[in-house]
């Protein structure tokens, strides 16, 4: 039997953490369905081999330079499909909270006298998503992303079917869960408005919903209002709590 050639993937990282690398690195065991499923050719977090000849490219990070832009235009013009991993990539997750700050005193507050590093890192006033700057076929949200998640989408790929992304809110799987709703417990909850797909894992724990996977296409902003003057917040209040991992998203539908 003629045997079946797997596609190869490349991962690349712009401005983050590479948590979401991490997540991927550490799939233990699972790690053979993923080698089972594609042939991994270039990813610096666990290999020294690098090739500019992949079929699928997964980006994390968000970009902040130049440097970022041409190298996000050389993976799309290389790769048949790009999907963007993690929050910094699909919404512009924590880097993007110096966006509404001034851009010289953020240079200042992080390197300091080192003014050259500031225009070298982040010559961009904004630190972007993936899919500002190049097309992006597909998402996998989360900071960082849901390992699962992660073999789901590349399986799905693989057989050249459309990952299953929930458009739907937290709050749907926080009920399914039985958790006592963080409203009741004093706590603000973005949960609302944000796409669900993670098990509402950080309010099974006892917290709440902080929003690192991003808004829903359509959220019930009014449904949301409702539940926010039921608990005597105001919109000041959201919009605060909103600056952590929603700035980029709220920009781009502020200029819709």
């Amino acid at each position: 039997m003629k045997q079946k050639i797997k596609p190869k993937v490349a991962f690349f990282d712009l401005a983050g953490c590479e948590g979401d690398q991490l997540q991927i690195a550490n799939l233990e065991e699972k790690i053979l369905d993923l080698l089972n499923l594609v042939e991994v050719v270039s990813f610096r977090e666990v290999m020294k081999e690098h090739s500019d000849d992949y079929d699928i490219a997964f980006i994390e990070g968000s970009a902040t330079n130049d440097h970022a832009e041409e190298r996000l235009k050389e993976i799309r013009k290389n790769a048949d499909i790009v999907v963007a991993i993690g929050a910094c990539a699909t919404i512009g997750g924590v880097n993007s909270i110096r966006n509404k700050q001034n851009h010289e005193e953020v240079g200042e507050r992080v390197y300091g006298d080192n003014a050259e590093l500031s225009e070298l890192y982040i010559s961009w006033e904004k630190a972007k998503p993936v899919d500002a700057v190049i097309k992006v076929d597909y998402k996998i949200h989360g900071c960082p992303i849901d390992r699962d998640e992660f073999l789901h989408v590349v399986e799905s790929l693989v057989v050249g079917r459309v990952p299953n992304i929930p458009d739907y809110p937290v709050c749907v799987e926080c009920k399914l869960n039985e958790n006592v709703c963080a409203f009741e417990r004093e706590e603000f909850c973005v949960g609302p408005v944000t796409r669900a797909g993670c098990d509402a894992c950080c309010v099974n724990e006892g917290t709440r919903c902080w929003g690192c996977r991003g808004l829903i296409d359509n959220p019930n902003e009014e449904a949301h209002m409702e539940v926010l003057e039921e608990y005597g917040l105001t919109p000041e209040d959201v919009m605060k709590e909103f600056d952590l991992y929603f700035t980029w998203q709220k920009e781009a539908r502020e200029n819709e």
